[in-house]
């Protein structure tokens, strides 16, 4: 095995591993502050290029704003879904709900998740294992490391590491076609974004609502 795959494979196994054993022991207020840090550090360890400058950023920029739009449409219409509203019915929200759609899903999930898996990751991998072995390298690896999100969560492991997964190649699709992060985040930050928007609405909508009356 090449050094290049054994520090490409060596990368995804230290995202994995940080994901389910340190990240979460960290405390909560410094999170998002660590996972953007060590987002940075990896891309410039690596020598990956963000492409957040012109020409780059325009096309990331067009190409983000369009999935991003897609997807926004995609969980409004499923969140008229009965299952998914039940789901979304039992979904724990944080204290701050400001907070967590300001602070800890831009800069806590969606830079250092881009950064490290589509940038750092993605770059190392395609050296190693070509163009298509560097996507299934870094979508693997970024379904694997929801695994302690999953359980911590109540949700099911495989379903959510094959839907991760699947979303990890599409943004990985997405930064190489631009050649811009500012494509995969945008499609990224509207997952997260929009989800936690309905969520929100649901709950806050549900709690108005009178109880209803018992029989007589």
């Amino acid at each position: 095995m090449t050094a290049a795959k054994i520090r490409a494979l060596a990368l995804a196994a230290g995202l994995v591993a940080w994901n389910g054993l340190v990240d979460p022991r960290l405390p909560a207020r410094w999170q998002p502050v660590v996972r953007a840090g060590l987002g940075g550090v990896l891309m410039l360890s690596t020598g990956a290029r963000a492409g957040l400058q012109p020409p780059a950023l325009w096309t990331g920029l067009r190409l983000g704003s369009a999935a991003a739009a897609t997807v926004s449409a995609a969980v409004a219409t499923a969140s008229a879904v009965p299952l998914v509203r039940t789901e979304m019915r039992r979904k724990a929200l944080p204290d701050r709900a400001g907070r967590w759609l300001a602070l800890r899903i831009p800069l806590g999930t969606v830079w250092p998740e881009e950064a490290a898996f589509r940038a750092a990751l993605g770059k190392l991998g395609a050296e190693a294992f070509g163009p298509t072995g560097g996507q299934l390298l870094q979508a693997g690896a970024f379904g694997l490391s929801h695994i302690a999100d999953a359980r911590s969560a109540g949700e099911p492991v495989i379903p959510t590491v094959l839907a991760t997964g699947a979303a990890g190649w599409v943004f990985g699709w997405l930064a190489q076609r631009s050649a811009s992060l500012a494509a995969p985040m945008l499609a990224h930050l509207a997952i997260n974004e929009s989800g936690a928007l309905a969520v929100l609405a649901y709950q806050a909508a549900s709690a108005q609502r009178p109880p209803p009356r018992a029989p007589r």
